[in-house]
């Protein structure tokens, strides 16, 4: 490298023609759906001499200008690969560099790449600074259940309609499984901001005859900030208020318990009530076997069994963040989030507040916490369809296919938004996916 650098300050002082950014880089060429090729360049490219001449100072200067311009020829996602991937070799200098290239490039006002990758620099910059823990936790919990969170939820479920077909799914399920059922008991681990309820109370109210009873259970993690503010008895009255605007006899409670601390006794099940268990987008909060010797996810799932339920709905988003090392998971979730990011774009203006609050509210916080968190604080644990089957299956769960009904209520409502939203069905499970990446999978089980 000595030799290597006085040949090169010779052919600088001499006035060559030398390219030092070719002579020193070595380019770092992927993509995220295709062939990956190229090394990548992990460490710094030379250790400053320990005596710096004047001239090895200019050498310096010019490298650091030659490789900023190298940077900025480059899109931001491009840079986001390289920067995960110097990280991942815990070259915390380079991404660091390369972090504050970025953050002169992406905008959350801009197109599609440039907000994914404005969440998505802020994740690795915590990761860099070890507070990826603390900033997920502010964007998760700041001032809940805030009316712009839950107006933020609200937009969610109508622009980006997986998630709200997801809900769709499993209320269809749910009420086909009480179909001449006089009492309902459903319990929800994590029910959110309610927006499921609402809609199935709605649809409870059209059915023909006297509808069921129904009775909802939450639990409420005590040490969550949303119970602090009463979040879920919030919630609760909402529900209640519009079931009895609606003629529909309506019981909510809340049992304040940690999820993995809930025992059957403490779920009031009663006799003569069809139960129904609805996992939304809450299993993949659990932690597993790859975070602890006590499985909590295939625990919960066990305790669930046991109360010999109905049916049980499970709707997750169909991606892998749970068990990939960090570099594999910042590629799936960049090619995840992408496609979320590039389907709001098309529902919502570009200038849109709503839009800017959905992905701030919702979305930045899951990034954050899949690329800057590790362990026991990383809470955005998903999994693909394929290893939720496997968990219920060995569980003790039938899969229950979703009925023809639900299938085509579904397919004529996705007419109506955009023919790139597509749904297929696949071993009884419903893929709801933006072209030909899927999304949201929801799933029914006895």
């Amino acid at each position: 490298m000595k030799l290597m650098l006085q040949e090169l300050e010779r052919d600088l002082l001499g006035d060559n023609d030398v390219d030092v950014g070719d002579m020193f880089s070595t380019g770092l060429n992927m993509e995220i759906d295709g062939e990956w090729s190229g090394p990548v360049r992990t460490e710094p490219i030379h250790e400053p001499p320990k005596e710096s001449s004047s001239s090895e100072s200019n050498l310096s200067s010019i490298s650091s200008n030659k490789e900023a311009s190298h940077f900025s020829s480059r899109t931001p996602k491009q840079m986001l690969i390289e920067c995960a991937a110097v990280l991942a070799e815990g070259n915390i200098e380079g991404a660091s560099a390369i972090i504050n290239e970025l953050r002169q490039l992406v905008s959350i006002h801009g197109d599609p790449p440039q907000r994914i990758a404005a969440y998505m620099v802020e994740g690795l910059a915590a990761r860099v600074a070890a507070s990826g823990k603390y900033l997920y936790k502010a964007l998760r919990c700041k001032e809940p259940p805030s009316s712009d969170r839950l107006a933020a939820m609200q937009i969610l479920f109508e622009v980006c309609p997986c998630f709200k077909f997801g809900f769709m799914a499993a209320n269809g399920a749910i009420i086909e499984a009480f179909k001449d059922e006089k009492r309902v008991h459903i319990i929800d681990f994590d029910i959110n901001q309610g927006s499921q309820y609402i809609t199935l109370i709605q649809s409870i109210a059209k059915l023909p005859g006297k509808p069921p009873h129904l009775r909802l259970t939450g639990v409420d993690d005590p040490d969550s900030v949303q119970r602090l503010n009463g979040g879920l008895q919030i919630i609760g009255l909402r529900l209640e208020k519009l079931a009895e605007v609606l003629g529909v006899s309506f019981e909510f409670q809340a049992v304040a318990s940690r999820t993995s601390l809930v025992t059957p006794s403490m779920l009031d099940c009663r006799p003569g009530e069809a139960l129904v268990v609805n996992f939304a987008f809450q299993l993949h909060h659990m932690p597993d076997e790859s975070v602890s010797t006590i499985n909590q996810r295939d625990q919960l799932l066990r305790m669930v069994k046991s109360l010999n339920p109905k049916l049980v709905t499970v709707v997750e988003q169909d991606v892998n963040t749970n068990t990939s090392p960090f570099f594999p998971r910042f590629i799936e979730a960049y090619s995840y989030y992408s496609t979320v990011f590039e389907s709001l774009d098309v529902t919502l203006p570009r200038e849109s507040q709503d839009r800017m609050n959905v992905e701030r509210q919702c979305l930045a916080r899951d990034i954050v916490n899949i690329v800057a968190c590790e362990g026991e604080e990383r809470i955005e644990r998903y999994e693909v369809a394929g290893k939720w089957r496997a968990r219920m299956t060995m569980a003790g769960f039938t899969s229950c296919p979703m009925s023809p009904n639900v299938i085509d209520m579904i397919r004529k409502l996705i007419r109506e938004y955009c023919d790139r939203y597509k749904l297929k069905e696949d071993l009884g499970a419903l893929h709801f996916g933006w072209e030909g990446k899927s999304l949201i999978v929801a799933s029914a089980w006895r």
